[in-house]
């Protein structure tokens, strides 16, 4: 009768085994996470729980943000596999953050995405700056394992599967330290540890050098475009006096936001330059994506056989990236989401949440858009692409995108006024330049994504095989 089915079969024993929260679902009990620990359990291995560790729960606290002069507030978005995010931060205040001393984030603690779609995120903070953690995120300290070596563990597949088994919870899934501290971790060698470790920091290296590299190319941009740090600071006016024909017959807009000093300042600095209003430039009309029904399978499926659905949240340091998706169906791409079809080079621009993120889509994959984000397109004839998306990530470009946003329960903008936002025209041996530069960004951050892909491929061959073919694989691919 069972012939077919996926079954396994356990005495009441290994059921009760390291499971004292008494789980007795079949998820936990797939024959999948079975076999994996058997496997780990092959080698000389260790559990959290056996060893000097510990899993700090931060506690929680009110949000309230502050916008100078704060400390990092690190929440679950600033984790990534093997990789922290440092954009789109938030900061609380220096006395909150004194008041929260269990929270304090040190270098070298390995944190793990607590609860939400995204638990079990897994990264090493190797930074040296003050963060305070959320309670949404767990800080791991071991004295046993290197810190490194743990982390990419947790980040292969076998890692990533028990991490998957401790699961609970339905709309919005969560992990529990106790079954953190009963995943099986291979004890290998001190030597090869410090091998993945070495990777890790080689691939931060790639990291910096591609911050410092795109900080540089920012510099030169507003260097180029003779913007000093204090062009649009209003020295405390806060008051902008416009007669009813400068205003709102002209714009449409009655929010004191889209008046502010600061604006004019800057908009009337670039007048020395030409400027293209984006619907004048795109060779097809400015166009966003739609959403189908969250976590419908009508729509949603896995990256077997989905297309990939891109989000706001996908663009970031100036392109989109493919490291954490949605997917949807081929019928809904090839269907009522055909006219948002990506090609390779478009650009992205975010319209909605955190509006103005700029990026180019440089995959040769099939892809599609959500609401949130709308597909520049057009050719290099006056523009360079490249050029375009690192002026709207400038501090300048963010100031103008931030004028045009309509406040409210999620920032947004239409597509009217992406189609007139305005961009200034430096000569193209300057433009290909600033793409030249942040070209070199792009490379040192997928030569980091390169290694980290070889640490964690290293230590599943030394899983699978052992630690000499592991060292082999390493040594011909860096």
């Amino acid at each position: 009768m069972l012939e077919g089915l996926e079954v396994s079969e356990l005495k009441l024993s290994e059921v009760n085994k390291l499971n004292d929260r008494f789980r007795f679902d079949a998820e936990f009990f797939r024959k999948e996470y079975l076999n994996i620990e058997n496997k780990l359990q092959k080698h000389n291995f260790k559990r959290l729980i056996d060893i000097e560790s510990r899993i700090i729960h931060p506690s929680e606290i009110k949000r309230e943000y502050v916008e100078k002069d704060g400390v990092w507030f690190f929440r679950t978005q600033n984790i990534r596999p093997l990789k922290i995010e440092e954009s789109n931060n938030v900061f609380i205040s220096k006395e909150d953050a004194h008041s929260l001393a269990k929270n304090l984030i040190k270098k070298g603690d390995i944190l793990i995405t607590r609860t939400g779609a995204n638990f079990g995120q897994t990264a090493l903070y190797n930074i040296d700056k003050i963060a305070i953690g959320s309670s949404h995120t767990f800080i791991l300290r071991n004295e046993y394992f290197k810190q490194a070596y743990l982390a990419v563990f947790l980040n292969t597949s076998f890692g990533r599967k028990l991490i998957d088994k401790g699961m609970y919870g339905g709309s919005q899934p969560e992990i529990a330290p106790y079954y953190l501290s009963n995943i099986p971790i291979p004890n290998f060698s001190i030597s090869f540890q410090q091998t993945v470790e070495k990777l890790l920091m080689l691939a931060e290296v790639s990291i910096e050098g591609s911050k410092n590299k795109y900080s540089k190319t920012q510099k030169f941009l507003l260097q180029e475009l003779g913007i000093t740090e204090t062009l649009w600071q209003t020295k405390g006016v806060a008051i902008n006096n416009k007669s009813f024909k400068e205003s709102f017959a002209e714009s449409g807009r009655l929010d004191a936001e889209y008046y502010q000093p600061k604006y004019d300042i800057i908009q009337n600095h670039l007048k020395q330059f030409k400027q293209i209003k984006l619907k004048d430039l795109v060779s097809t009309p400015i166009t966003s994506g739609s959403t189908p029904k969250a976590g419908d399978s009508q729509y949603y499926t896995d990256a077997s056989d989905g297309i990939p659905f891109i989000r706001a949240v996908d663009i970031g340091n100036n392109r989109v990236s493919l490291d954490d998706l949605n997917y949807i169906r081929r019928n809904v791409h090839e269907g009522i989401l055909k006219k948002t079809q990506l090609n390779q080079n478009d650009v992205l621009f975010s319209i909605a949440g955190t509006v103005g993120r700029c990026g180019i889509f440089d995959h040769n994959v099939e892809a599609n858009i959500n609401q949130a984000c709308a597909i520049l397109r057009f050719n290099e004839d006056v523009i360079n692409r490249l050029y375009l998306v690192i002026f709207f990530n400038s501090e300048v470009g963010q100031q103008i995108i931030e004028k045009y946003a309509r406040q409210g329960v999620q920032t947004n903008l239409n597509m009217d006024e992406i189609g007139n936002l305005k961009i200034p025209i430096l000569t193209m041996p300057t433009q290909q330049k600033i793409a030249s530069f942040i070209q070199q960004s792009f490379q040192l951050r997928q030569q980091s994504k390169h290694l980290l892909e070889i640490a964690k491929q290293a230590v599943e061959i030394a899983i699978e095989t052992d630690e000499n073919t592991a060292m082999e694989f390493i040594n011909a691919n860096t």
